[in-house]
């Protein structure tokens, strides 16, 4: 309780935010032996040396996650969307049929230890720009983040991982529809991956990169979504269907927006959560700068307890900040009651999250 204390009393006097308006640094969750406490965010580009050097933070990167460092260790569990190959130099690039909607990140081994120092634990690498350095980057991306010590998953050659903290086992499996991924749209292999899973842990997340990318597809529509002619798939269906083979908690990503939550069958599950710390290359502007730190709530099953989004904004080139206008709660209360109505989940101006059902 004083280290929580004294964080936000250090980021009070950081970032000159009042309690009034930063209210969710209020909150003081009841938590038992038996609650488990799991933060996942989304997409990480921390700056990439392609096409050149001048597309790569200052201090090696130290500065992007500083301000919220301590709030992604506070957690038994941190989990983030890795945006990219970790590559120093060479690979293949890709080839792209549309150079303006083209972007390839290669970002240099050195920057990987922010997010050690910020305490991730575990990473999704199935997106769309896992491959964007061919077979080199898909075997230096994987060979360096087990080097750190960091779990990670969603290739064809390391669909799962499992690991264990404080007496919980973990497993974590991410999907894509791209490329040397493990595929999002191939629902009976993902069940019967997802099934074996459950076996072996206590509590499974999921992770997908799917959906239609922009401001204007913030909306969860129940449907396949195609973009750019791929397949982004049906990702309500594909959300609910994990839950149903044992998913606990799902992480989405890969719109660059933030998307609504739902609850399942007491599973959390959240369809978006836009850009997290995405340096230089992404478009920042308006819903695409705002972004959750969320964090979920569990028994040691994996069942919903409650949750709080912790709103951040990413002001132009990238970088995290806590948001004192709380733009992303307000996001997700407006996308949750209207694209689920009809669930009884409750989003506070304060960021709680409470699913009022049975």
């Amino acid at each position: 309780m004083k280290k929580i204390l004294f964080v936000t009393f250090l980021m009070l006097i950081l970032f000159g935010f009042s309690d009034k308006k930063m209210p969710f640094l209020e909150q003081k969750f009841q938590t038992t032996t038996d609650t488990v406490s799991i933060i996942g965010v989304g997409d990480m580009m921390l700056g990439t040396n392609y096409p050149d050097a001048s597309y790569l933070p200052a201090n090696d990167g130290k500065n992007l996650l500083a301000p919220v460092n301590e709030i992604l260790k506070n957690a038994d569990v941190t989990f983030g969307n890795l945006e990219g190959t970790v590559l120093n130099e060479g690979g293949t690039v890709k080839r792209c049929s549309n150079p303006a909607v083209c972007y390839a990140f290669r970002m240099p081994e050195k920057l990987v230890d922010n997010l050690l120092t910020a305490g991730f634990d575990v990473l999704s690498i199935a997106n769309n720009h896992v491959g964007d350095f061919g077979a080199a980057g898909y075997t230096n991306t994987a060979k360096v983040l087990k080097e750190k010590g960091l779990y990670f998953a969603g290739l064809t050659s390391c669909p799962t991982t499992t690991f264990e903290k404080n007496g919980v086992k973990y497993g974590m499996v991410a999907f894509a529809p791209n490329p040397g991924c493990m595929q999002l749209n191939d629902l009976a292999t993902a069940q019967k991956v997802v099934k074996e899973l459950a076996t072996k842990v206590d509590i499974v997340v999921v992770s997908f990169h799917g959906g239609a990318e922009g401001a204007g597809h913030q909306r969860v529509t129940r449907k396949s979504e195609t973009f750019y002619g791929e397949n982004r798939g049906n990702v309500y269906d594909f959300a609910h269907k994990m839950v149903d083979a044992g998913a606990d908690i799902i992480f989405g990503h890969g719109p660059h927006v933030t998307r609504a939550i739902d609850i399942y069958q007491n599973r959390f599950i959240i369809y978006s959560m836009g850009n997290f710390c995405t340096y230089n290359r992404f478009n920042l502007q308006g819903v695409s700068g705002l972004a959750p730190i969320m964090k979920v709530f569990t028994d040691k099953q994996g069942k919903f307890l409650k949750g709080q989004i912790i709103p951040i904004i990413q002001p132009h080139p990238g970088g995290v900040k806590l948001d004192p206008n709380n733009g992303v709660i307000k996001v997700l209360q407006n996308l949750t009651k209207s694209d689920f109505p009809e669930l009884p989940i409750k989003i506070t101006d304060k960021g709680e999250v409470f699913w009022q059902g049975k």
